[in-house]
């Protein structure tokens, strides 16, 4: 089976973590795992099979997240993600929304330990790459140490050695995804717990994680760490990543030499019939302690709205950048 280092990943956000946004994110960082947004099982058999599973060769290494909770159809989807090319496929057992709960995928799933078993178990058996787990702590009304590490054991022995534990429980009613991601507290010293009761498993850090001096204090107890908002709102974070956390030589990169590299992807986004903004969304995180930032943001999140010349206001921005 193929070995994936998550030792510092992206984690999978809908509507953010697109392949434009990870193709982004991938220049500044070549080590960082990155993560697909979720896509639904049903969204793969009968929606637009390629266009979910698109991504550019240089985001490697990569995983595609799955949404679902019948394992024939997830065994069928993982099965796509392998032939696809994707390194890793990881199972939703977190999202709190309303919507996928009523279709039976994300944290309500905590509730159901064989049933998300069952899943990974037909999902292992059908494909040659790593099948993970993204989990919380508990659900409202499942909520016990006792009960996650029956979830952790139950799904372990069918097969899942890697697990990804967002450190908050899920409030399954009354609370939306954004509160449910603020409101109920990070309990760190009951995802470190595992680590202990667990030792043969490989457990990765998700949840308010900001700096990557936390990173290196939790990589003291964790196998790896995952950054969701934080690497999103400040993806120049990224750019010590690889030395800081992997050891490698420091890159001589600036952030205008990056979003010069970014151009000739803009330029073929643009001629493919694709939008400026598509990708210049995802870069306005970069604009972050420096003169001209307000500036540089307005630019890519509203002047290139309004233009017929996108790629003159893109370079507008990176003489902002630059201080010209």
């Amino acid at each position: 089976m193929n070995t994936v280092n998550r030792r510092f990943s992206v984690a999978p956000m809908m509507d953010w973590t697109t392949y434009e946004c990870r193709y982004f994110l991938r220049l500044i960082s070549k080590r960082a795992l990155l993560y697909t947004e979720m896509v639904t099982t049903g969204a793969l058999i009968y929606g637009d099979r390629a266009r979910f599973l698109q991504y550019d060769q240089s985001e490697h290494p990569l995983a595609l997240q799955l949404g679902g909770s019948n394992a024939a159809d997830l065994a069928t989807c993982a099965k796509m993600a392998e032939a696809a090319g994707y390194d890793e496929v990881n199972l939703n057992v977190g999202c709190p929304s309303d919507r996928v709960q009523n279709n039976m995928i994300g944290a309500c799933l905590m509730g159901h330990p064989q049933l998300v078993a069952d899943c990974v178990k037909q999902m292992q058996d059908a494909v040659q790459i790593p099948v993970t787990v993204k989990h919380r702590i508990g659900i409202n009304g499942r909520d016990s140490y006792a009960e996650l590490c029956d979830f952790i054991g139950t799904v372990s022995e069918a097969g899942c050695n890697s697990f990804t534990v967002h450190a908050r429980i899920a409030i399954l009613e009354g609370l939306s995804p954004k509160e449910n991601r603020d409101i109920p507290p990070l309990r760190y010293d009951i995802a470190a717990q595992l680590t202990t009761d667990f030792p043969d498993l490989e457990f990765i850090l998700n949840g308010g994680i900001k700096t990557l001096e936390e990173c290196s204090e939790h990589l003291k107890t964790f196998a790896g760490v995952m950054l969701g908002r934080e690497a999103y709102h400040n993806p120049w974070l990224l750019s010590e990543v690889d030395h800081q956390l992997f050891g490698d030589p420091q890159r001589d990169i600036t952030r205008t030499s990056i979003l010069e590299q970014l151009r000739p992807y803009l330029v073929k986004h643009i001629a493919q019939g694709g939008k400026a903004p598509h990708v210049t969304r995802h870069i306005l995180g970069i604009a972050q302690g420096f003169q001209g930032a307000r500036r540089f943001r307005q630019l890519l999140s509203a002047d290139i709205y309004k233009t017929d010349d996108p790629l003159r206001v893109y370079d507008q921005a990176i003489a902002v950048l630059e201080g010209r």
